[in-house]
């Protein structure tokens, strides 16, 4: 089972990724409401353990978020917040289980395991960005009704932009996603391929979805 936290206070993430991987849970450990985010899209983990106040951003707002993007990755809210208001959100959010600190550390491991338990959810997943929609099982897109022809390599690019709407990317991480790391970092490969995908994307549609930020990478989203 492989578990993604994200808590932002230092000591209990640590304290809990020993912990866990003492019993034989692998955990990807992250502080805030991006870095979760970003790991959540990539579709690795089997629960998502997930603290309600990040910086960035509200735990539950990222819970939403994956869910309305189809993401079914069970979620377990570990959070300070025990009011009964507080878990009702989460719950409304798409949260499956809430345990409020302090907490007894085998009561965790036990929920956790529960959650992994269930079976998966047959989600198709189709993401809709303004008036483009992405059939991510189905490998086919459409801007405004019109089907996009892509190559391999433009559709990786594409799935990942829309795995990661809203957020900032950063070369590496494209490159790491689109070629398996099998990428020379000092080749223009990855600007030629964002250039190929902006004319099939963007041309002659509005609003642009594919934007530059300098010095940072990209940002996909209206």
């Amino acid at each position: 089972m492989k578990v993604l936290f994200v808590e932002d206070d230092d000591e209990l993430r640590a304290v809990l990724r020993e912990g866990l991987e003492e019993e034989g849970i692998r955990v990807e450990a992250v502080s805030t409401f991006h870095e979760g985010a970003l790991q959540a899209a990539l579709g690795t983990v089997d629960v998502i353990l997930l603290d309600v106040m990040l910086p960035g951003g509200s735990g539950v707002e990222l819970c939403r978020r994956l869910r309305a993007r189809g993401d079914a990755t069970p979620i377990l809210f570990l959070t300070a917040l025990g009011a009964e208001d507080d878990r009702l959100a989460g719950f409304a959010a798409g949260g499956d289980d809430y345990l409020t600190k302090p907490f007894s550390f085998r009561e965790l491991v036990a929920r956790l395991r529960a959650l992994a338990r269930r079976p998966p959810e047959l989600v198709h997943e189709v993401r809709r960005v303004a008036d483009l929609e992405v059939d991510l099982d189905a490998r086919a897109a459409t801007r405004a009704g019109q089907e996009l022809s892509l190559t391999a390599q433009e559709w990786a690019l594409l799935e990942f932009f829309v795995r990661h709407e809203g957020t900032v990317a950063s070369r590496a991480e494209i490159t790491a996603y689109v070629w398996d790391d099998n990428h020379d970092p000092f080749t223009n490969l990855l600007e030629v391929l964002v250039w190929r995908l902006r004319r099939k994307v963007d041309e002659g549609f509005d609003p642009p979805l594919i934007h530059t930020v300098r010095g940072a990478g990209y940002r996909f989203g209206a």
